[in-house]
């Protein structure tokens, strides 16, 4: 029996999980780009997932796990491979901690968090994504990212299911050791909060979303900023007397800022397009293509580099191009 047909065949007798093949993964990401995946999983209970972690493992089949897809970029080719979704999303209070599974949206978890009058995630609201992605990412937003928060996260490691403190976990600004250890993958977490006022929290998160809405419109085609900030002390004594006073914030300097520098506002490639009003957005104005955001993606890094002497780093992750050939 072919390979493919095999691990098809394994992954759909697993219980609570739905398996299809040749599944367009533009469905599945905010960009509304990418080819097919030879297979396509969904797992909504941890037992099954481990098992499914296990029978791509053991497939001989490349695979990756992919999360709500709001911050990647799929190959047009699409994926030659196992996509694994973990879409488990129960969330409680235990013993004063909110304990959540991975594949929670981040909104309902920073809803979840006001309904219990705990303060800190309500900066976060409007962020797309699932929990998992959030602390992949260690996303954040106002101020607050969310590893401030996280006290314990439950993953598996390749082998087994393990627990970690939030120390352990190796955050920075936009990072995490899973980013570095991608054959862990992250199942859930418990979150230690303040207490707050809960009327106040959800005024300040409505405020929030309206200048978030208005930056990244609900029905846009974008992963949200495309290149991370930079930390203002890392930055060459020479660049960083470049950046006025007034742009630097929290101890970053903005991307947009450099970017606007190049005249990146208003490029176009395709249907693929910065936005005229942020440099650091690009969208999908219509039919664009994966090759189209990456060559996008390269030249504002390349006009950057020439005139600052910077290399901007993505916060979007690859699926399907050759960079990630070791993968999985």
């Amino acid at each position: 029996m072919p390979i493919t047909q095999a691990a098809l065949e394994a992954l759909a007798a697993l219980p609570r999980t739905h398996v299809s093949e040749h599944v367009p993964l533009s469905q599945y990401t905010r960009f509304g780009i990418g080819g097919p995946a030879c297979i396509f999983c969904d797992c909504a209970e941890e037992e099954p997932f481990l098992e499914a972690l296990r029978i791509a493992g053991e497939s001989g089949l490349r695979f990756v796990v992919l999360g709500h897809g709001s911050n990647v970029v799929v190959s047009d080719r699409g994926y030659r491979g196992i996509i694994l979704r973990y879409t488990a999303d129960g969330m409680g209070m235990e013993q004063g901690a909110l304990r959540v599974e991975a594949g929670a949206t981040l909104q309902r978890l920073v809803d979840f968090s006001m309904d219990q009058r705990l303060e800190g995630l309500h900066t976060m609201t409007g962020i797309p994504g699932s929990v998992g992605g959030a602390i992949y990412g260690n996303a954040g937003a106002y101020g607050h990212s969310i590893s401030e928060f996280v006290r314990r996260v439950r993953y598996f490691d390749g082998r087994v299911a393990r627990e970690m403190d939030g120390a352990e976990c190796a955050f920075a600004y936009r990072e995490s050791i899973f980013k570095k250890r991608k054959e862990w993958v992250i199942l859930s977490a418990a979150l230690q909060l303040p207490g707050g006022d809960g009327e106040k929290l959800r005024a300040k998160a409505a405020e929030i979303l309206e200048m978030r809405n208005a930056k990244y419109p609900p029905a846009m085609k974008c992963a949200g900023s495309i290149f991370k900030n930079l930390l203002m002390r890392e930055l060459p004594e020479r660049v960083r007397a470049l950046v006025p006073g007034s742009v630097a914030r929290e101890g970053k300097a903005p991307s947009a800022w450099f970017l606007e520098q190049v005249g990146a506002k208003g490029m176009r490639r395709g249907d693929i397009q910065v936005a005229a009003y942020h440099a650091n957005l690009i969208y999908n104005d219509g039919q664009g293509s994966a090759a189209d955001v990456v060559a996008l993606i390269s030249e504002l890094k390349e006009r950057v580099g020439a005139r600052f002497g910077l290399w901007l780093e993505e916060e979007v992750q690859y699926i399907g191009f050759e960079r990630e050939d070791g993968e999985g």
